[in-house]
């Protein structure tokens, strides 16, 4: 694994090109912010008129169209949802693609499952904060970063690298180290990531512990609390100290309880879902069902919301968050 640090990246590639920036949600605006501030010309393409035009504005930045910043840019570096980049790049940004020039990303999804195919003569690469936008913006105004990782899909200038390393230290992430990577690593870990622990895997653990202890009579806000509220602090004592940390912080009874039970819970058939989930990510499977639901308007993501945010856990936590003064509404 090839890690890079403060004294491998410098400024030479991308000091003197035009950095448009596409989209300024949380990781477009902590990523703009970041490098302006590190004294790369940074533009911002945006809808005109949009919600984020006037905040672009307000934050300093020089805000245009979508199709003008990807004319005037040297680098076009694209942080919109996974799901609309293909027609953005397509209607807007594809034709103001010269040779030379270079398309980056924070995540490889449309790159890697073909959505997106940048003509020739075009660098591809990807600087990726490992962190949401706010603490990549604020662990940067305090003289430090979060991790990121870097890579090279198409290099045909010869210095696509250290374009990806400017920008990363720029951003502030060659202060805690960048991991160079591949298009296809980075997008199918994220996706297993997301689906398998992170979001969907910790939810239906987080559900199902909840309604056990509901369904055995127990209130549901012990249930809540004990299900769900206090999962931030084995998480942070994770984040913090690793597993080996967290057991040594919990108490003996949890942490003896915790060994003798968990493979009951994450079992053999649990291992397996998660192989056949990577399998699905890995085949394009994923992907395909992802666009059909664009395509379709999402109904049954929109269903799925809804039956989460009507649920009995849902409506407890929303209740002992607002008395916790976590939750105003």
């Amino acid at each position: 694994m090839k890690v890079y640090y403060e004294e491998d990246a410098n400024y030479d590639a991308v000091k003197d090109k035009t950095i448009a920036v596409i989209g300024y949600g949380s990781q477009g605006m902590a990523q703009s912010c970041n490098m302006k501030d590190s004294g790369l010309n940074v533009i911002v393409g945006l809808r005109p008129n949009g919600a984020s035009w006037e905040k672009a504005k307000a934050d300093g930045h020089t805000v245009m169209s979508v199709e003008e910043a990807a004319e005037k840019a040297d680098i076009i570096h694209i942080l919109i949802p996974d799901e609309v980049q293909k027609d953005v790049y397509n209607n807007q940004i594809k034709q103001h693609l010269t040779e030379g020039k270079t398309l980056s990303f924070s995540h490889g999804y449309n790159v890697h499952f073909k959505y997106i195919d940048p003509i020739k003569g075009v660098n591809v690469i990807m600087v990726a904060p490992k962190s949401p936008g706010a603490m990549v913006r604020r662990t940067y105004t305090e003289g430090f970063g979060v991790p990121g990782l870097v890579c090279v899909e198409r290099d045909e200038t010869g210095d696509a690298l250290d374009i990806a390393l400017g920008m990363a230290k720029a951003e502030g992430l060659t202060k805690a180290g960048v991991i160079k990577t591949t298009f296809k690593e980075e997008t199918e870990t994220d996706l297993f990531g997301e689906q398998a622990v992170l979001c969907g895997g910790v939810t239906e653990l987080i559900k199902a512990g909840f309604d056990t202890l509901v369904e055995a009579g127990y209130s549901p806000e012990m249930a809540y609390f004990e299900t769900c509220n206090e999962l931030k602090l084995i998480v942070d004592l994770i984040y913090q100290k690793g597993l080996a940390g967290m057991w040594n912080d919990v108490s003996n009874t949890a942490e003896y309880g915790g060994f003798v039970t968990r493979e009951r819970v994450i079992n053999e058939e649990s291992r397996k879902a998660m192989r056949e989930i990577l399998k699905e990510i890995q085949n394009g499977k994923f992907a395909r069902d992802w666009a059909l639901e664009n395509v379709s308007g999402i109904p049954h993501l929109n269903a799925m919301r809804r039956l989460e945010d009507e649920s009995l856990l849902e409506t407890t936590g929303k209740k002992l968050r607002k008395m916790c003064g976590l939750q105003k509404d």
